[in-house]
């Protein structure tokens, strides 16, 4: 019995040192607890879901080099990173061009903006080309340092869209849609820094 229990324990006690990189599911969807993105290799930081009133949206989750615990940790940290978007439901193209944007803008000051604004104008157009993206449908926000200098491309189902766009400082913009000071949702923001909502 005793050698039962000292057994039992030891599990235990290896199951609690194990890493905590356990894939996480958010609104029925799961997610990787790693990421190849680009040349680099991601762990998940942590995932949530965005509700629109009483409507599921869309899961996401938020790859980075390693874990960040604040926002301000996660936006400068250096290496491949990777927003990861599984909807929930069918979304046309035109929600996107005019979220997205909206969403940066909030987070930045005019003069940021008008660094940004060739670049947010050439996101809205590459959403605005797509009609109808249907639910279950994954779309990626990757940033790849080792493309032409670093880059931010999007994919819809593996397939890229658009031109990639070239410099840190936006893809940072993008990250701050869901991270900066005046994020989409708040306990969403919590989520993928891995806390739970407040």
């Amino acid at each position: 019995m005793n050698k039962v229990i000292t057994k039992a324990l030891a599990l235990l006690l290896l199951a609690l040192s194990l890493p905590a990189f356990a894939a996480l599911e958010v609104a029925g969807v799961k997610f990787d607890d790693k990421a190849k993105v680009g040349a680099g290799e991601t762990v998940i930081n942590g995932a949530g879901m965005r509700g629109v009133l009483f409507i599921k949206a869309y899961a996401m989750a938020m790859y980075l080099p390693q874990k960040a615990a604040t926002a301000a940790e996660a936006l400068a940290m250096k290496g491949a990173k990777r927003v990861r978007i599984v909807l929930l439901r069918d979304t046309s193209g035109e929600t996107f061009a005019d979220a997205l944007p909206n969403g940066i803008r909030k987070n930045h000051s005019e003069q940021e903006v008008a660094a940004l604004n060739a670049r947010i104008e050439a996101l809205k157009a590459t959403m605005l080309a797509i009609t109808t993206t249907p639910k279950g449908a994954t779309i990626h926000f990757d940033w790849l340092p080792e493309v032409g200098g670093g880059v931010t491309r999007l994919s819809i189902n593996g397939e890229k869209k658009g031109d990639d766009l070239v410099g840190e400082d936006f893809y940072r913009a993008v990250l701050k849609i869901w991270l900066g000071d005046k994020p989409v949702q708040d306990d969403l923001k919590e989520h993928l820094l891995g806390k739970p909502a407040s």
